[in-house]
């Protein structure tokens, strides 16, 4: 039976079933396409499974969307491989968790990594694809992680166990037996123990040891009390005294606006002690020269 009218492709309809912008979709269009030429620039250099490429071409909204987040937060080309390969990859983002639990073909999944989190509040999700396969994230304490597998899963419940949850149990065989992550287009060495990590968060704060502390402010004490003799007048410094803390290391570090606090050296001032170059030494010498020829009476000094 034939159909009077064709069947919209599902990029251009949108909820409802109506169009979406043709702004989100043309945006969508070109990251579906950067994520493809990623794909087939790393194709060139490193190994993979047969049908990479034509799998590519069926390359889906929602699996772009994964792929150019995670070079959104850092990923680069050489580490595309790893990703393909099943590469366990850790995000200092919570947020993607979020974000690509919402996306369509989205599905509870069960698994056994990062068994610390409360499955039943951020449960894995799986989704699947031509080029992901079977994508799977989580939550982190910290962000999210994201793995791909070659085979999809489904444990749990009264059902029967399917030929691919078979093909899975061989997967984790391999596993075993290799150490590396079984993923869509190969192997991976980059486990769950070993991560690839993006986008890391730098500026966690760290206690110091009890000896390191003490000596830290002791020194920061002795700053405070040498600055006090460099004030124009003794006399008013000892009027408005700074103030007590009994911790003054405690500051150290804290990103406050513009030069408040003292941070990593915050309020010091910076004195630049490098000779200027040879042109900028001419240019000024010229400019001096010039004023010179302009107000013959203002005293020769040299450039200044």
């Amino acid at each position: 039976m034939e159909r009077k009218h064709p069947a919209m492709p599902s990029l251009r309809r949108g909820r409802g079933g109506h169009a979406p912008p043709s702004g989100a979709a043309d945006s969508a269009a070109r990251q579906r396409e950067r994520v493809r030429l990623m794909i087939q620039i790393t194709a060139r250099a490193g190994e993979y499974r047969r049908g990479l490429l034509h799998a590519v071409s069926r390359l889906s909204p929602e699996e772009a969307q994964i792929l150019s987040d995670l070079e959104q937060h850092g990923l680069q080309v050489p580490q595309l491989h790893d990703v393909l390969c099943g590469g366990h990859v850790l995000v200092d983002d919570p947020g993607l968790y979020e974000r690509w639990r919402s996306g369509r073909g989205s599905h509870p999944r069960i698994s056994s990594h990062h068994r610390d989190i409360d499955k039943k509040r951020y449960p894995d999700i799986g989704m699947r694809g031509h080029v992901v396969r079977e994508k799977l994230h989580g939550r982190t304490a910290t962000g999210t992680w994201v793995q791909l597998e070659k085979t999809p899963a489904a444990f749990g419940g009264r059902r029967l166990p399917s030929p691919d949850d078979l093909r899975h149990l061989v997967d984790y065989v391999v596993y075993r037996c290799t150490g590396s992550n079984v993923g869509p287009w190969g192997l991976s060495r980059m486990t769950e123990r070993r991560p690839m990590y993006l986008s890391p968060l730098v500026a966690v704060p760290t206690a110091l040891p009890p000896p390191v502390a003490g000596a830290l402010a002791t020194t920061l004490r002795r700053i405070e009390e040498s600055d006090d003799t460099t004030a124009v007048s003794r006399e008013l410094a000892a009027r408005f005294p700074p103030p007590e803390r009994a911790d003054p290391g405690a500051e150290l570090g804290q990103a406050l606006p513009g030069r408040g606090g003292r941070g990593l050296f915050g309020n010091s001032e910076v004195w630049v002690t490098q000779t200027p170059s040879r042109i900028a030494a001419r240019v000024l010498r010229e400019r001096y020269e010039e004023a010179l020829r302009a107000d013959p009476v203002r005293p020769r000094g040299g450039a200044r």
